[in-house]
């Protein structure tokens, strides 16, 4: 055996082969863009992220701060998956979520369902309930898990882990609230 073959050999033998969960990498930002938008979901999921640039985004985040600014617990990271905006106990868990506006509550509400769903069955934590509020509409929105959800967002996750295993994204369906999206250039830049 040549020293080329014995490094070889012993690289290949120095690491262990870790099975990753694909579950473990799905974060509530990808059920949000599952409901909404199958192409942003898919662009997401290869790190095409486009947010960052986005001032809705950054509207989000002010907005965020104003309303918490008095609240103990705020961006709590769970996993490096799930970002809260806000975790309370009042004898029981609450996790809230602030939005700028309800015009995508159904993916707030399976996002929100999903973070239950993680902390029951990825962390063992019972007795929580999800809080979504959007202040400028003074709308308080009380999510809790229900066995229909548990089932709906096992189905979401199957769904999500297919468009994300695909090799070219969906293609992109314009709707009207598409023009102030963070991937409108990408999806209909030349149209």
């Amino acid at each position: 055996m040549d020293s080329e073959e014995k490094a070889s050999n012993s690289s290949s033998q120095d690491f262990e082969t870790i099975e990753i969960d694909p579950e473990m990498l799905t974060g509530g930002i990808k059920v949000n863009y599952f409901i909404h938008c199958k192409t942003q979901l898919w662009l997401f999921s290869y790190y095409i992220c486009m947010e960052r640039e986005s001032e809705l985004v950054a509207i989000g985040k002010i907005l965020e701060s104003m309303f918490f600014r008095e609240e103990r617990l705020k961006n709590v990271m769970i996993d490096l998956k799930i970002s809260l905006d806000f975790v309370k106990n009042d004898g029981k868990l609450v996790i809230k979520d602030v939005k700028k506006s309800s015009k995508f509550e159904k993916a707030h509400y399976y996002q929100m369902i999903y973070y239950l769903w993680y902390l029951k069955n990825v962390k063992g934590v019972s007795n929580i309930e999800g809080v979504i509020t959007y202040p400028r509409e003074k709308r308080v929105l009380k999510v809790k898990l229900e066995k229909e959800d548990e089932k709906e967002i096992e189905y979401i996750l199957e769904k999500i882990r297919e468009i994300s295993a695909k090799e070219k994204p969906p293609l992109p369906t314009y709707k009207k609230y598409c023009r102030k999206c963070a991937y409108f250039e990408f999806c209909f830049g030349d149209t």
